[in-house]
């Protein structure tokens, strides 16, 4: 056997074992891993362009944020088999796994793919512009979203009231 068809097969193996482990989440989960590994690459070339010093604590602290994504995802996992069993010591036949660890994980994804245009906007690398439109659209759709401030609180409150 060829050396490139043994890391065919290891990288089969390996794909194959996380899907079966981790079901409709695994698709979510490899994309996040490509983004962030994308990500940190981006960031450490577009450092010089921001006039920062790359260093190896910096690139561990760079590190370690990247890992405590998947850590998210994680709790996610944990905060949907807590409700599975609970749905089924209540008696509720809840079929879906892993809902909330694939929202958590599709934010990750976006928030890496705006990390990315961004790192590369720092660059000067040129892009499309509906491409920059539609970043900017998607970070804005996520920040009103997912911001829980009280002064947002009492604005989805209101809003749900009207309907």
């Amino acid at each position: 056997m060829e050396y490139l068809d043994k890391i065919k097969l290891v990288v089969v193996v390996a794909f194959t074992a996380l899907s079966g482990w981790l079901g409709m989440l695994a698709v979510p989960v490899i994309l996040l891993f490509v983004l962030a590994t994308f990500d940190y690459i981006t960031g450490l070339a577009a450092a010089k362009y921001r006039g920062n010093k790359i260093s190896s604590y910096k690139g561990f602290q760079g590190i370690m944020k990247k890992v405590c994504l998947f850590y998210l995802i994680a709790v996610g996992a944990i905060l949907d088999y807590t409700l599975l069993y609970a749905s089924q010591y209540i008696g509720v036949d809840a079929r879906v796994n892993f809902v909330i660890a694939s929202f958590v994980a599709v934010w990750l994804i976006c928030n890496e793919i705006i990390s990315i245009l961004e790192n590369m906007k720092d660059m000067n690398v040129s892009f499309p512009p509906f491409l920059e439109k539609l970043t900017q659209n998607i970070r804005t759709q996520m920040e009103t979203e997912t911001d829980i401030s009280p002064t947002n609180q009492s604005d989805q409150k209101n809003d749900i009231e009207k309907r």
